[in-house]
């Protein structure tokens, strides 16, 4: 889908809760919410998380008012020193390589802020982000609590 806009990458902030919810619905009638669901995709849910984030991270590739990828590192604001990852595309801006795009921007931010390393949870069924997630050098294992999941761990450091 060309278009004609630019895009920004945003911290979620009060006002953009709308938005994002939009993006969470357009997630489900493509049958993606499957695949991703940090947290419930409303509006009153994602406008607290735009008031309070804490030390958590949740970030938003904005076009024209519409969101078209969005990932977060959560986890610090309960303590942990190794964040989870969450990052969804838009289906209609899938291969553009905004997904990467999202990847290396928090891998960047989790490496700034000091993290040792990145976990992520995966459906064994999602093959698409699976092999994304191995060309950045994520290792992969069984998820122990769940048969359906792998956990993936990504090292960081200098020249990570």
């Amino acid at each position: 889908m060309p278009a004609s806009g630019a895009i920004e990458c945003l911290l979620l902030r009060p006002g953009g809760e709308v938005a994002l919810a939009r993006f969470f619905a357009d997630l489900e009638v493509a049958g993606d919410d499957v695949f991703f669901h940090p947290h419930a995709g409303d509006v009153a849910t994602l406008r607290a998380i735009a008031e309070r984030p804490g030390k958590d991270l949740y970030v938003v590739f904005l076009e024209e008012g519409n969101v078209r990828a969005y990932g977060l590192l959560r986890g610090w604001n309960e303590g942990y020193d190794v964040p989870s990852l969450g990052v969804a595309v838009h289906p209609n801006v899938r291969t553009c390589g905004f997904g990467r795009l999202m990847m290396e921007y928090l891998e960047a931010m989790a490496r700034y802020r000091g993290a040792p390393a990145i976990r992520l949870r995966v459906r064994k069924d999602n093959v698409r982000a699976i092999a994304m997630y191995g060309r950045r050098s994520y290792v992969m294992q069984p998820d122990a609590g769940d048969a359906q999941l792998l956990v993936g761990f990504k090292t960081l450091g200098a020249g990570a």
